[in-house]
């Protein structure tokens, strides 16, 4: 079920009223409410992987009731209570990492393991696995792990509500696209019961406004751009390339970003609070700070499972850089089986070794421009390279193969970089491209003014609630006015 569709403007109100009136009695009985439409929501695109979610959500969820009965009567980790634990969560992660290698990455190592074959001269055959990828695999996969992981790790007490377990696992505003939330964090608020907070709830409405904004009108118009230049770039000219990944480049930011709004601010309605996902990255200083600020759950995932446990920064230079290195290959592959995901990740490390061997990747750690109003010369200067690298990154990840990536950064950079973009023969009028410059440049004057706030639509700090409701009602007729494009979410597919 797609956010900016009409079924889900129809399915939320009644969640969300058979929530507050219906099943507001005790907390397992909304927790289980949750669980019911939440599975619907998910199997809305296809019935059969809801046998895939709850074989993912039970597992997770029998490894740690193994583990609490591994522990009674033993307050503290004992060797043998150890052993035991870490041979269950061993066999949780092998068990969940295989299913999501069988569906994600299957037929890419199959292809690959070919192609290794051919090019030394052995003509091997195999038939391609005829497998469809579950929407949102890496997300809840990740997010089951976690609870085991800090399982483990004691920093959380094992669950015997099984339901409560299942609705942290499959919670439908962040179920297949994020946040990827921490058990630590967000299974806690299915224990206890919850009411009814006004001032959340329209606060969350606000911020749900301004994810649609972003994935309806600036996500969804520079998509036609985008597609429509990477689906000639062997004959558009190089100034077209160029609108072409600064479109996607913005295409993907609202669209993903868009989302967590969405689902933050969905979750807001049931008294549900997740992590913030996107902190203004496009205002970023340098790559370091720039991921710090995209996809925030992801890349702390990451830093807490696995970085931290190859050694982090803590064993010298030259292990730091060694785990950094993998943590942006397997963030790279996680996004995708193809090599332009890898190539991706391997471009941004990269870039961040140098901050790392300079101790200089926790320099930005503010928020840029920080009570001012506008940022220094030289902030302007940082902001811009690192946007200009990261948009190289994007074409990279937009790219159907490496060859295609090449292909278009050679050229986009030719001598001709300032010629007629000539989009009229790519299908694209003039009024299509201009209109996604003046929605990027609103939406991005919007966050900039707003860069020390929740989100874009928090503007509690207007005095005036005219002016508030003109500019809410202003945003909504721009996103109704845009409904027809209707682009499924780019993150979907990881």
């Amino acid at each position: 079920m797609l956010f900016n569709s009409f079924i889900f403007l129809v399915f939320l109100p009644i969640v969300f009223i058979l929530y507050w009136f219906v099943f507001n009695k005790h907390v397992k009985t909304q927790n289980l409410f949750i669980v019911c439409v939440s599975y619907l929501f998910y199997g809305w695109w296809d019935w059969r992987f809801l046998t895939l979610i709850a074989f993912t959500s039970f597992c997770s969820w029998l490894s740690g009731v193994l583990i609490l009965n591994i522990r009674k009567g033993y307050p503290e980790d004992t060797p043998a209570t150890r052993k035991q634990s870490r041979w269950i969560v061993g066999v949780n992660i092998i068990l969940n990492l295989c299913i999501l290698v069988y569906f994600k990455y299957a037929n890419f190592f199959i292809s690959n393991f070919i192609a290794l074959f051919q090019n030394l001269g052995i003509d091997i055959s195999s038939p391609t696995l005829s497998i469809l990828l579950p929407v949102g695999i890496s997300f809840y996969t990740f997010q089951a792990l976690s609870y085991s992981i800090d399982v483990y790790k004691r920093k959380l007490e094992p669950t015997k509500d099984i339901i409560a377990f299942f609705a942290y696992v499959s919670f439908f505003p962040q179920l297949v696209a994020g946040p990827i939330e921490r058990a630590t964090h967000l299974l806690p608020q299915f224990y206890k019961s919850r009411e009814f907070n006004y001032n959340e709830a329209v606060d969350g409405l606000r911020q749900m406004l301004w994810g649609f904004f972003k994935k309806v009108v600036v996500a969804d118009n520079c998509a036609l751009v985008a597609n429509a230049v990477f689906a000639n770039s062997d004959t558009a000219q190089p100034s077209a390339l160029i609108i072409g990944a600064i479109m996607f480049t913005f295409q993907i930011y609202g669209d993903f970003s868009g989302y967590s709004d969405i689902a933050v601010g969905t979750a807001h309605l049931f008294n549900i609070k997740l992590m913030r996902n996107f902190n203004v990255p496009y205002f970023s200083r340098d790559i370091a700070e720039f991921w710090r600020r995209w996809h925030i759950s992801l890349n702390t995932w990451f830093r807490d499972y696995l970085y931290i446990p190859l050694g982090g920064s803590r064993c010298g230079k030259w292990i730091s850089v060694r785990n950094t290195m993998i943590i942006f290959v397997v963030s790279g592959l996680w996004h995708g089986a193809n090599w332009t995901y890898v190539t991706w990740g391997i471009f941004h490390g990269l870039l961040f070794l140098p901050l790392l061997l300079l101790n200089r990747n926790r320099k930005h750690t503010n928020i840029v421009a920080q009570g001012k109003f506008f940022p220094s010369f030289i902030e302007c200067l940082q902001m811009i390279t690192t946007f200009i690298l990261a948009m190289i990154g994007w074409i990279l990840f937009r790219s159907e193969n490496i060859n295609q990536a090449w292909t278009y950064l050679n050229r986009m950079c030719s001598s001709d970089i300032i010629g007629n973009p000539q989009l009229s023969l790519l299908g694209l009028g003039n009024s299509i491209t201009l209109g996604c410059f003046i929605f990027i440049i609103l939406m991005l004057g919007i966050e900039w003014f707003q860069r020390e706030r929740k989100h874009g639509l928090d503007l509690e700090w207007v005095q005036s609630s005219t002016i508030r409701r003109a500019i809410y009602g202003g945003i909504t007729w721009i996103i109704f006015f845009f409904m027809g494009v209707q682009e499924t979410f780019i993150y979907f597919q990881f």
